[in-house]
């Protein structure tokens, strides 16, 4: 499986850390939507889907959460855990999240506005489905 993680460029002073996120050019697609996850419980995993079309880069923006990645072929796991770092997540990838820290705080952009018809749910169809 290939490569997952960008670097996003912070500007970095006394003040703080910027880092600014524009479509097409650290971030892989046009923007049309960016949600983000908080105040999420450690023992409760999320995600458990994959998506038909939709692309995704991934920011913890405070604490730290793992991503576990399946193609249908291969698995590995990424613990995000630094603001300028993101996971660019592409279609047909099935992804869990799980181990939140107490602080976590993760953004997603997304390449579509949501349609539940991009989902696959069900782990023995995204199986089916990647091996095509």
């Amino acid at each position: 499986m290939k490569n997952y993680s960008v670097d996003l460029k912070g500007i970095s002073d006394n003040r703080g850390l910027l880092v600014s996120l524009e479509s097409f050019k650290n971030v892989p697609f046009e923007i049309k939507r960016v949600y983000y996850l908080c105040k999420l419980d450690s023992q409760a995993p999320r995600g458990f889907h994959a998506h038909k079309n939709l692309k995704q880069l991934v920011v913890c923006v405070s604490g730290s959460c793992d991503f576990l990645l399946d193609d249908g072929k291969e698995k590995i796991q990424i613990t995000l855990n630094d603001p300028t770092k993101a996971l660019f997540i592409e279609s047909m990838i099935w992804r869990e999240m799980h181990n939140f820290s107490k602080d976590c705080v993760v953004m997603v952009l997304a390449s579509e506005h949501y349609d539940e018809t991009d989902y696959i749910r069900d782990y023995e169809v995204f199986k089916i489905k990647a091996a095509k």
